[in-house]
């Protein structure tokens, strides 16, 4: 367990810059413990958990290779709180933990839990740690997952936490299925070097823009292009991370262009949930940030398409039978990463590792 995270008073570790936070999360064999930011995946973590997944999909393929894999963690028990709205996200962690045997309870809306009551999330969690062994938290409130972190590490019973989401935030777990998906996208094309990365859409509020944004920067020579109308752009905490680790990237509102140059198009919806007065995103012009069969006639033959979902129309039904919209399978690889990431937390990826070189 993380036990250096027990050691540090919350104050103390709250005002830690975000790159100093990550080694408190981490177990002693470089494992996440906690799995709470972008920044707690270097390039050789990343190649771990994307290795590891490809075993274990390999590994289900076949009916033994299945229940190999359902028995890892039959001993386990996970909480998913998801206090904010999900389908994809809250369904593939269900699966990756049926995958490997873990047993889950659940609590997706607070007006059936005690917080009705008025209890605090604060006691919701330490309740939930009582009875499972980890938990996996989804929530509109920015922070929450890092305090409760925190909180049960300094409780009698640490258990991890997962952030499934948090606010504006960030989104680790999303932002891992995306590199999974580039990696498995361009593995006979030379992988992620060299590349360039488009993101459109609202990049100002989307969480997953951000998660992905940083763990692109450990990848050589991944140039960022930011498209989006100005009240939408990717903020100016994003572009510090890319100026200070020397990362190519521009601000444009050319989409065509940025189209012509991509290796991989990101597209996101806009994100009205966190408007701060009802119609504001309605106000913003977003017609010129759409993919359509114009775009795709745009598109270099050997890029792909992808979306975290749910769409609206940033992307038309149309594009969806071209080989390169990748965001269906993009969804899919979500439970394995998923998967790979819930083994390596509870440390059953060298079972997973012997098994695959056994049999395959």
């Amino acid at each position: 367990m993380s036990k250096r995270l027990a050691n540090i008073a919350w104050e103390t570790f709250s005002a830690l810059p975000l790159t100093e936070k990550t080694s408190f999360l981490m177990q002693s064999d470089g494992a996440p413990y906690h799995t709470l930011f972008a920044q707690q995946f270097d390039y050789a973590l990343l190649d771990q958990l994307a290795t590891l997944a490809n075993e274990i999909r390999a590994i289900a393929k076949t009916r033994v290779g299945a229940e190999f894999l359902s028995q890892q963690v039959t001993h386990k028990r996970a909480m998913l709180y998801f206090s904010q709205p999900s389908s994809r996200t809250f369904l593939s962690f269900v699966s990756a933990c049926q995958i490997l045997g873990v047993q889950t309870g659940e609590v997706r809306d607070t007006a059936i839990s005690s917080e009705f009551k008025g209890e605090s999330r604060e006691d919701s969690v330490r309740t939930f740690s009582s009875y499972f062994d980890l938990i996996i938290m989804r929530t509109p409130e920015k922070g929450l997952a890092e305090h409760m972190a925190w909180v049960l590490s300094n409780s009698d019973r640490p258990i991890p936490i997962i952030n499934a989401g948090s606010g504006q935030d960030q989104h680790p777990t999303q932002a891992l299925l995306d590199i999974y998906t580039l990696l498995r996208s361009f593995e006979r094309g030379g992988g992620l070097r060299d590349k360039t990365v488009v993101f459109c859409g609202d990049l100002l509020r989307g969480r997953t823009v951000r998660s992905l944004s940083y763990l692109l920067t450990n990848y050589p020579n991944v140039r960022q292009l930011f498209v989006a109308p100005e009240p939408l752009q990717v903020g100016t905490d994003v572009l510090a991370i890319l100026e200070q680790k020397g990362v190519p990237f521009a601000r444009t509102d050319d989409f065509h262009a940025a189209i012509r140059e991509a290796d991989a198009v990101y597209m996101t919806r806009i994100q009205d949930e966190w408007d701060n007065a009802k119609g504001e995103s309605a106000a913003i012009d977003t017609h010129r940030f759409k993919f359509g069969l114009d775009e795709l006639a745009l598109l270099p033959p050997r890029a792909i398409i992808m979306h975290p979902l749910p769409r609206r129309d940033e992307i038309v039904t149309a594009v969806d039978g071209d080989p390169r919209a990748m965001y269906w399978r993009q969804m899919r690889n979500g439970m394995w990463i998923r998967t790979a990431l819930i083994a390596m937390t509870f440390g059953c990826e060298k079972r997973i590792h012997d098994y695959f070189r056994h049999n395959n």
